[in-house]
């Protein structure tokens, strides 16, 4: 697949970058020859994407960040900014694996982590980038990475459906609040991707992908993570400037189809 240089001289932060969607995000826009920084709890893994991304002509930079911890995120800003000069965009993919629970019993503990990183820790990365964005005063565009589960509830993740709820939610409000500074603010919203998180939760309960994909998928197949990455890439770059407050379905019809 041709990926051609439609972020050439951006610098863009990936959040949640070492692995699944952030990893190929973070890969498709070194390849569309964006600045990338690759932000991620996970050091060890961060790091090694990144080098490999460098050894291979990228331009990237890692960042150890708890999206959670606002000193952390506004340190993750002032990296990129530092790095590489400005900041002209991000995509906001940090999140945690789904809670498992029914609404009578669910973990108050585990609640209260997923809400710190999936809403709280999205919260505060648009919070700073738009700081800088605004700063600089010629606009950006923020991607942040919903769900289907923010449109079609599942049973038993109420933590999960509730905080990628919430990410919908605040990415209309920044887009109404910024579009006259020309800051673009949209939302993905992935259906069934084959990440280490979901095969994770196929192995836990016995299920397998022939069986369960066309359950959750008019394809019949699930999605790779370089699918939700290139839809990213369109909002992040120009090709979408006139698109803002809005949510790029990448589900294969889950939420409208079966």
């Amino acid at each position: 697949m041709t990926t051609y240089p439609v972020l050439e001289g951006k610098t863009v932060i990936v959040t949640g970058a070492a692995m699944g969607m952030g990893e190929a995000t973070a890969r498709l826009f070194a390849e569309a020859k964006a600045n990338v920084v690759l932000a991620d709890f996970n050091e060890e893994k961060g790091q090694a994407v990144t080098d490999d991304i460098v050894a291979q002509g990228g331009s990237a930079a890692f960042v150890k960040v708890d999206i959670s911890k606002s000193d952390q995120v506004k340190a993750m800003v002032d990296f990129a900014v530092a790095t590489y000069g400005r900041l002209d965009g991000a995509v906001n993919n940090a999140a945690l694996t789904p809670d498992n629970g029914y609404s009578a019993e669910f973990d108050e503990a585990y609640w209260d982590r997923l809400m710190s990183v999936d809403l709280k820790g999205t919260a505060l990365s648009m919070k700073y980038e738009l700081q800088q964005l605004l700063e600089q005063g010629d606009g950006g565009s923020i991607v942040n990475i919903s769900s289907v589960s923010g449109f079609r509830p599942q049973p038993g993740n109420i933590a999960y459906v509730s905080a990628k709820h919430g990410v919908v939610g605040m990415t209309k409000t920044a887009a109404m609040e910024y579009g006259s500074k020309g800051i673009r603010v949209n939302s993905v919203a992935p259906g069934a991707i084959d990440t280490p998180m979901l095969r994770g939760a196929l192995e836990e309960f016995g299920l397998d992908e022939a069986s369960y994909a066309p359950q959750l998928s008019l394809l019949e197949r699930f999605g790779q993570p370089t699918e939700i990455a290139q839809a990213s890439l369109w909002l992040i770059s120009d090709l979408s400037s006139f698109v803002t407050g809005t949510t790029l379905h990448v589900d294969a019809g889950y939420v409208e189809g079966r």
